[in-house]
């Protein structure tokens, strides 16, 4: 199968574009992984580095990039001939991007990526275009609780590799997080409440735009960030509004560092608060494979006591990574995209 994806998040760009590459569809990826390899050193992610594409059609794509002014995107103005090399579009979540090329992409087959950044609003746009035809993937089963809920044609999972996320020793006494520009983005990220709980201890903020004098890390590279969840005793989870579950938090409760998480108060956002998205007080089983709370105090104290005892935070952390699996892990993903890809489900 011949598939356009049209990306905005590059981390989830190069999960599903490896995916779906890996199960043998011919993928096209005009986002992060425009140039798949030799990307050089400014990215989240590595290449995939047994990508190829089509020449014809990455010349036909940069033909109408340059039918546009410098610095306008690309994927708003697609072209049926353009879109009609491809059997499939999957689109990461940007309405626009369905809104604009509708007219070339409804004779293809497309579906509509949800990341967990879909409201009242942009259920109402969906719903026209689900009438004409447009299929939805969802990445959580809170999407329902969204008002004016479009429906789904299916529900698949971001995905981790276990045989990646894994060997967690927690011989580093730090409390860690990962995010980006957390203060800048404030309530959003519950940055307030990060520097609150974790103020009494040994703190590392990893991500784009965290540079706070002392524990403000910035941007590291994928090889150190799979090393710091491994070293660490700690992950603190304050969640990005409104989003269900994020890919950070994934890939640390799967490595098996023990995760400490607010509560569905702080986690769904004041302004969304009936649309109750935030997902992780019914993924994690508090006291059992993590921890969840509302109250500062109580995080701070099971942080404590996940600090002061290593043995104890390896089974918090190793019943987690078995949580993990169970819902996150690379091949039942894989399995459920491509049921659903070949019209199985």
């Amino acid at each position: 199968m011949k598939i356009l994806y049209l990306s905005c998040h590059e981390i989830l760009e190069f999960d599903e574009v490896s995916l779906l590459h890996e199960l043998g569809h011919e993928v096209f990826s005009p986002g992060a992984y425009v140039e798949p390899k030799n990307r050089g050193d400014q990215h989240l992610r590595p290449d995939i580095s047994t990508l190829e594409y089509d020449p014809d059609i990455v010349a036909q794509y940069n033909e109408i990039s340059q039918t546009h002014e410098a610095g306008k995107d690309t994927k708003d103005y697609l072209t049926k001939e353009f879109v009609d090399n491809f059997d499939t579009v999957i689109v990461m979540h940007m309405p626009r991007w369905i809104h604009l090329n509708w007219n070339a992409m409804r004779e293809r087959r497309v579906i509509w990526r949800t990341i967990g950044q879909s409201l009242a609003s942009v259920e109402q746009q969906m719903q026209v275009f689900r009438n004409d035809g447009l299929q939805v993937v969802r990445y959580s089963p809170n999407e329902a609780n969204i008002p004016h809920f479009c429906g789904q044609d299916a529900l698949i999972r971001f995905y981790k590799d276990p045989n990646v996320y894994k060997n967690w020793n927690g011989n580093e006494g730090f409390v860690i997080t990962f995010g980006q520009d957390m203060q800048g983005r404030g309530s959003h990220c519950n940055y307030t409440l990060f520097e609150e709980i974790t103020r009494p201890f040994l703190r590392k903020l990893f991500g784009p735009g965290n540079h706070q004098e002392g524990f403000g890390m910035g941007r590291v590279s994928y090889d150190q960030l799979l090393q710091e969840m491994r070293n660490n005793r700690v992950y603190l989870y304050t969640g990005t509004q409104p989003a269900s579950y994020t890919l950070n938090f994934i890939e640390a409760w799967m490595t098996g560092i023990p995760v400490v998480a607010l509560g569905a108060q702080h986690g769904n956002a004041d302004q969304w608060r009936n649309h109750n998205l935030y997902e992780i007080p019914t993924l994690i089983t508090d006291g059992h494979d993590g921890f969840v709370s509302d109250d500062p105090e109580v995080l701070r104290q099971r942080i404590a006591t996940l600090l002061n005892d290593h043995d104890y935070a390896a089974a918090v952390g190793a019943q987690g990574r078995q949580s993990a699996i169970r819902h996150f892990n690379k091949d039942m993903i894989m399995n459920s995209w491509k049921a659903f890809l070949e019209g199985t489900t």
